[in-house]
């Protein structure tokens, strides 16, 4: 029996600003956990005594209690039902199959605030639990939560419970009669009653989850995550932490088991990562949790597993694109598998969204070109080498095609006085992405002896069609270019023969 107090409201206080509360969302999925099996019926009191206040504690307890294991037939399944002036089953073992439909399922239960009701719910309880004849049932649990207030005589049903082999645990909330409640659960009576203060029932979760995994989890090594190179492995604590060590062995396995590799584990180790495996490869793996019973018998116990890893899949892993232009992109890649895929398939799209192609392609070629592309537009193009197993690699990048650039025609220089002149042109309507152009013009030193020149430009939005240049000399030549988003356009130029008012 675990009794938390008012007297410790200090201490506690302390802990719950180092201890989230939902630091029983903190355990891993699989870390042991796979290995749980049960029917565990959740006793919730509902009734008017408990505050919503408390009610809300003791359904987020109950979530952080449950979270870390896998739900389901054959796995951990739990049902529910509420105490009240008429018992009722909120959910029953079948209800819930996942985590996620648990879990809102739970944090979703009403408060129904009638009366205690307890001896009937324990009737109701008995119902949901019974053993099926000649069928072998997993470990069952009752855990029974309430604030203690007029259980009533519970003593009958719950003593029916534990003769049919059912597991009493409570939780208690409140002030309630001791005596009661250390009759009702089954022993040790130390790990299955526990009485708390709402407020830091998350204290208890980590003890109280331990004492469910002690009677509904076996003792088993899980094999978890299988890549072709990698393997994590999860196990139930065999160790009291700070005493002993395990040790792992592991190595291909064909006709027999020959240890290859061999790592030392602490003993609060409960996973670890096995990498450099080989693909495609059978491994058995041995894990032994030595425990130094005397100085010269060490005592162990071990836990054996297999499994094989996945094949190695293997794609391109570098892709070059070059010929780029405004239709079309030259892709190419590296390694050229040849021997080991059987065909390539390039799969490309504009992006965000627009029409997918595909190509196929020989094994042994490494490069494609990809034509009727749309101008200035991002493509996201993936290569997969597909193996003969029915497996494939694959690599996508991001390309883009060149704009179409433009040039501007009809170039015209008109001369409107001494020393200016009007300049005109022309652009195509399809040059689409159209920013500007620059005007440039180039004048010579009107002495003839002098070779120097000076030029000027300016900078003329996409709307403009013409400008007018002034205070040139007799022979000035003008250039006028497009500009795009990404570079400038093909341009035109023609020279001046204006007059000077001396001459």
């Amino acid at each position: 029996m675990r009794r938390i107090g008012v007297a410790c409201s200090l201490l506690l206080l302390l802990l719950s600003a180092c201890v989230p509360r939902s630091s029983a969302r903190d355990a891993a999925h699989g870390s042991g956990f796979d290995c749980c099996k049960s029917d565990i019926l959740l006793l919730l009191d509902s009734s008017g005594s408990i505050s919503y206040y408390e009610f809300s504690h003791m359904l987020h307890f109950l979530s952080d209690l449950f979270h870390p294991f896998q739900v389901g037939r054959g796995h951990v399944r739990v049902a529910l039902v509420q105490v009240d002036t008429e018992p009722q089953v909120e959910f029953d073992f079948d209800a819930h199959s996942s985590q996620n439909t648990l879990q809102d399922a739970l944090l979703r239960t009403p408060q129904l605030r009638g009366d205690t009701k307890t001896e009937t719910a324990l009737l109701l309880a008995q119902k949901l639990l019974r053993q099926q004849a000649g069928q072998e049932a997993p470990p069952r649990v009752l855990l029974w939560l309430t604030d203690g207030v007029e259980p009533g005589n519970v003593e009958g049903p719950i003593a029916a419970l534990r003769e049919d082999g059912v597991t009493v645990l409570a939780v208690c909330t409140g002030h309630s009669n001791l005596q009661v409640f250390s009759r009702a659960v089954t022993p040790p009576i130390e790990q299955h009653l526990y009485f708390v203060d709402p407020d830091y029932m998350d204290i208890i979760t980590k003890d109280l989850r331990e004492a469910i995994t002690a009677l509904i989890c076996g003792e088993c090594l899980h094999v978890r995550d299988v890549t072709s190179h990698s393997a994590v492995l999860h196990w139930r604590p065999v160790l009291i932490e700070g005493s002993g060590w395990y040790e792992l062995q592991y190595g291909e396995m064909e006709w027999s088991f020959i240890p290859q590799r061999k790592l030392i584990l602490s003993s609060d180790d409960t996973r670890t990562v096995l990498t450099d495996l080989e693909p495609d490869t059978h491994y058995s793996v041995l894990l032994t949790a030595h425990t130094p019973h005397t100085p010269h018998t060490p005592h162990s116990k071990s836990l054996s597993t297999s499994f094989t890893t996945l094949p190695d899949v293997l794609g391109p892993t570098t892709v070059l694109v070059s010929d780029s232009a405004p239709d079309r992109l030259r892709v190419s890649w590296a390694p050229v598998r040849s021997g080991r895929v059987e065909w390539y398939h390039v799969e490309f799209g504009p992006i965000p969204s627009g029409d997918v192609r595909t190509v196929m392609l020989p094994a042994s070629q490494n490069s494609v070109l990809l034509t009727h592309l749309q101008p200035d537009t991002h493509y996201l193009i993936t290569i997969s080498a597909l193996h003969s197993s029915g497996h494939h690699g694959a690599i996508s990048i991001k390309a883009c095609t060149q704009e179409v650039l433009a040039a501007i025609h009809d170039l015209h220089l008109t001369p409107i006085g001494f020393n200016s002149v009007k300049v005109d042109w022309k652009t195509p309507e399809q040059a689409v992405g159209l920013q500007g152009y620059w005007v440039k013009w180039e004048t010579a030193e009107r002495y003839p002896s002098s070779s120097s020149s000076s030029s000027s430009s300016r900078y003329l939005p996409a709307q403009s069609l013409s400008t007018i240049l002034t205070h040139l000399t007799p022979t000035t030549r003008v250039c006028v270019a497009p500009v795009y988003r990404t570079a400038r356009g093909e341009g035109q130029c023609c020279t001046t023969h204006t007059y000077t008012a001396a001459s």
